[in-house]
């Protein structure tokens, strides 16, 4: 197979072609390490999954957080990706000048189905190199969620599988049980 030269974008790059109109904003795309990736569309499944994770985190912290629903983030200089759930640290401004950055997150989380292997490929290692401190992967198809923690190089030193009979407690910005038969089908 011929190997190409790829061009590799910046963020500000990145920016310019969505604002000179050359890729349209609502497109389905997202900036990882400089290249343009297009995302899959959103499934029934996913969408409601993304619903229920939404509104426990909005009934369980409240103001406590800003819940950032399939929004950009910015990890570093060549990557924008957009997760499906990102729990943020409150701001007056609602962060309406600059994306979010990890300084920011206090949890990120992928929804995945048709997506899986992209998700594990990779964003988790992306997001374990910018040093994201808590990632959950709801794996749609196994109805398992993967959590990972402890941020190394490009990858994760505590990986966690649990599935819809299992609960867990979050950490930031407080304390929180969570019953996973909420989340999970």
């Amino acid at each position: 197979m011929l190997n190409l030269p790829r061009k590799k974008f910046a963020i500000e790059e990145y920016h310019q072609i969505i604002t000179s109109g050359v890729l349209k904003e609502d497109y389905l795309i997202e900036l990882i390490n400089g290249e343009i990736f297009e995302i899959s569309p959103v499934g029934f499944k996913h969408a409601s999954c993304v619903k229920k994770i939404n509104y426990l985190f909005a009934e369980k912290l409240g103001s406590k957080v800003i819940i950032g629903v399939q929004d950009p983030i910015k990890l570093n200089n060549n990557s924008e990706p957009q997760p499906d759930i990102v729990l943020l640290k409150p701001r007056k401004d609602f962060y309406a000048n600059d994306h979010p950055t990890v300084e920011d997150i206090f949890l990120l989380i992928e929804v995945a189905d048709s997506s899986i292997d992209y998700d594990r490929t990779f964003k988790i290692p992306i997001y374990a190199e910018n040093k994201v401190r808590e990632v959950w992967l709801v794996d749609l198809n196994q109805n398992l969620l993967e959590i990972y923690q402890n941020p190394q190089k490009n990858y994760y030193q505590n990986i966690t599988k649990l599935s819809s009979e299992d609960s867990l407690t979050l950490s930031q910005p407080e304390p929180i049980t969570i019953r996973l038969d909420r989340i999970l089908f």
